[in-house]
């Protein structure tokens, strides 16, 4: 027995370690690539392959705060400067440690007061956790799609992937 509340979701933090994981995979398998790769943006993808990597990080950027309360700490440039990968690699893990750090804590379901596109919504954090997994995940789909069409095979990102990669290395 844990010494986790009833309210606390171990799982939920859990599905959060591998969004990080398969987040920097990705940035890391990227950053051995040329920029003409990089800028690679096939039709019904969000687009090039670094702008949305880029994205990705700024959007999980904007998550923490409004999961934690308090100002937007993120660099407000980051999508509007196309940064190299080692910035995004770095904004990446810092929000994805700091989402894995809420939802070790988090306890129950709050209601959250976010807002998007000017209007001011509430909202259970489940809903809003929801949104931040399927968002990465939709992402990093379009990503691979992208790497697929320029012959790349990109690296595997799926829960079976990580957890052997997690066995290998004694966690």
């Amino acid at each position: 027995m844990t010494n986790q509340s009833a309210d606390q979701s171990p799982i939920l933090a859990e599905m959060f370690r591998h969004n990080l994981w398969a987040n920097l995979t990705l940035i890391d398998f990227c950053a051995t690539l040329p920029d003409e790769i990089l800028e690679t943006n096939v039709p019904g993808t969000f687009g090039g392959i670094r702008e949305t990597l880029t994205h990705l990080a700024g959007a999980e950027e904007r998550y923490l705060p409004a999961l934690v309360g308090g100002p937007d700490r993120r660099n407000p440039a980051l999508e509007e400067t196309a940064p190299d990968l080692a910035t995004v690699r770095e904004h990446a893990r810092q929000s994805g440690e700091g989402l894995v750090a809420y939802t070790e804590a988090v306890e129950g379901d709050p209601t959250l007061r976010v807002t998007w596109r000017g209007q001011s919504h509430e909202m259970p954090t489940s809903l809003f956790l929801v949104q931040a997994i399927n968002h990465a995940t939709e992402h990093r789909a379009q990503i691979k799609t992208a790497l697929t069409q320029a012959g790349i095979a990109p690296p595997e990102l799926d829960g079976w992937t990580w957890d052997r990669q997690k066995s290998e290395q004694g966690r």
